[in-house]
């Protein structure tokens, strides 16, 4: 691949953490906690106007209950572990789908499990180590299917602007698949995950 076309490429991904040890070791209010959230993650909105983290989502969060309130409205370094894990799953699943998956996070570590010693925090790096460390096997799938996308349609004679455009949607179609594909485990794994641990009976008032 073209080492201009492979650079442009990489500009256009904005993939970002927040490393636990820049995460501030203080309980903060949620405006605080926002804008933290707001100014690290920065890089990855689509839009300048584009919200990152709102009072109002935080609070969404807290009634569907993804995330555990809050103590005398102040949030502690637990919180920001699950509110940056949140906004990461938010992309790819349902509200319904993240309580699933979060939900033993809360119970079991948040705080840490004194029988065990494993703390939201070693939880939170682990995921995020391993992320990073497959972020490059990404990026050359990536390359891979935009070179495979190229010339898709060169049979046909067409215009230089309609075979770029066919190109590009060649590209992108490639990419929603693979995602469509993950996105079907997913969903089919967090089903099997609710099936075996079924929710207690309401109790009747």
């Amino acid at each position: 691949m073209n080492k201009d076309i492979k650079d442009e490429l990489l500009s256009l991904l904005s993939i970002t953490s927040i490393p636990s040890e820049d995460i501030p070791n203080i309980e903060l209010y949620i405006d605080q906690v926002t804008t933290f959230i707001d100014s690290r993650l920065d890089k990855s909105r689509r839009y300048p106007d584009d919200k990152i983290m709102t009072r109002t989502m935080v609070n969404n969060y807290t009634k569907n209950k993804l995330l555990p309130p809050s103590v005398k409205k102040k949030y502690s370094r637990e919180h920001f572990f699950l509110l940056i894990m949140i906004y990461y799953l938010k992309n790819v699943l349902s509200i319904a789908d993240i309580q699933t998956v979060l939900e033993p996070l809360s119970e079991k570590w948040f705080p840490k499990d004194k029988k065990s010693g494993l703390s939201l925090q070693a939880i939170y790096d682990k995921i995020t180590e391993t992320s990073g460390e497959r972020l490059p096997d990404i990026e050359e799938e990536i390359f891979r299917i935009w070179e495979e996308s190229q010339d898709s349609f060169a049979d046909f004679d067409l215009k230089k602007e309609d075979q770029s455009y066919l190109d590009t949607f060649a590209f992108i179609c490639q990419l929603c698949f693979d995602i469509y594909v993950r996105k079907q485990m997913i969903e089919r794994v967090i089903d099997r995950y609710r099936d075996s641990h079924p929710e207690p009976p309401k109790k009747k008032k």
